[in-house]
């Protein structure tokens, strides 16, 4: 039976990684498909969507680095918030390095990445250096990476060879690789799994003005055959009640991964 046809709880035991393993079984565990991508700029605002749209997602996808007022206290009570609402959290840091630097960006400076993020991410585009300098300190800490493969904004070189390539790197590196970002399931092989995570995920709009493309949940899910949907300003948009719309795409996403397997 291909990952698209399993339930994602079922799918666990493909896995050796130990975030591939929790995200899988938090996903069924609390219905949820849906990633917050969480671009906000101040502390106050961060951790008050944080914990009103927690109740709802399986994961937080964070950008450390945009946060004017970033200091340990946020960390802390960002580890409190996945513990009280039962997700775990996405540093979209987009690592594109050779694999010595990309090291210390994870796991030394301000930010120690590594030390609080369950997922990161990274460009293949410096080769398998850059997976081998991530995975020297985050495979030992139960950590799990996604590969660029793809990406939603219009013009994007990542497509073709490039996005073949992306999965070559990914399946010499399984033990740390856990999938990939991507718009569509990229592998359909009975005896191979990764995960897939779509941006650009909206229910109301079709782009933005800095050519960012939206798809809706069904689209990314039932027809696309990717896992989890990604979602920022859909959700937290100017004079949006974070909560209920947390809960639209909750529904949404989880729907349409239920018309996936009884179809």
């Amino acid at each position: 039976m291909s990952s698209i046809s399993k339930k994602y709880g079922e799918r666990v035991e493909n896995f050796s990684n130990k975030a591939a393993r929790e995200l899988l079984s938090l996903i069924e565990r609390k219905k949820t498909n849906l990633s917050l991508a969480l671009d906000v700029t101040t502390k106050r605002e961060f951790l008050e969507i944080a914990d009103k749209v927690g109740p709802y997602i399986c994961l937080l996808k964070t950008h450390i680095d945009i946060l004017v007022d970033f200091d340990q206290d946020l960390i802390d009570q960002l580890k409190e918030l996945r513990a009280k609402h039962d997700f775990l959290i996405f540093e979209d840091r987009k690592f594109a390095d050779i694999g010595n630097t990309v090291k210390y960006q994870y796991s030394k400076g301000i930010y120690k990445i590594v030390e609080w993020a369950d997922i990161t991410n990274a460009h293949p585009l410096p080769g398998d250096g850059i997976v081998s300098g991530l995975k020297e300190v985050g495979l030992s800490l139960g950590r799990g990476l996604l590969l660029l493969a793809e990406m939603s904004s219009k013009g994007s070189l990542a497509t073709g060879a490039y996005t073949e390539a992306a999965i070559e790197m990914a399946r010499r590196h399984k033990d740390f690789v856990i999938g990939f970002i991507a718009g569509r399931k990229l592998i359909c092989n009975d005896d191979e799994d990764f995960i897939v995570m779509s941006p650009g995920v909206g229910l109301d709009a079709s782009k933005d003005g800095l050519g960012q493309q939206y798809k809706t949940p069904r689209s990314v899910i039932f027809e696309n055959g990717s896992d989890i949907i990604i979602v920022g300003r859909g959700i937290y948009g100017k004079d949006k009640d974070v909560a209920t719309e947390a809960q639209r795409y909750r529904d949404a996403g989880w729907n349409a991964y239920l018309e996936r397997l009884t179809n």
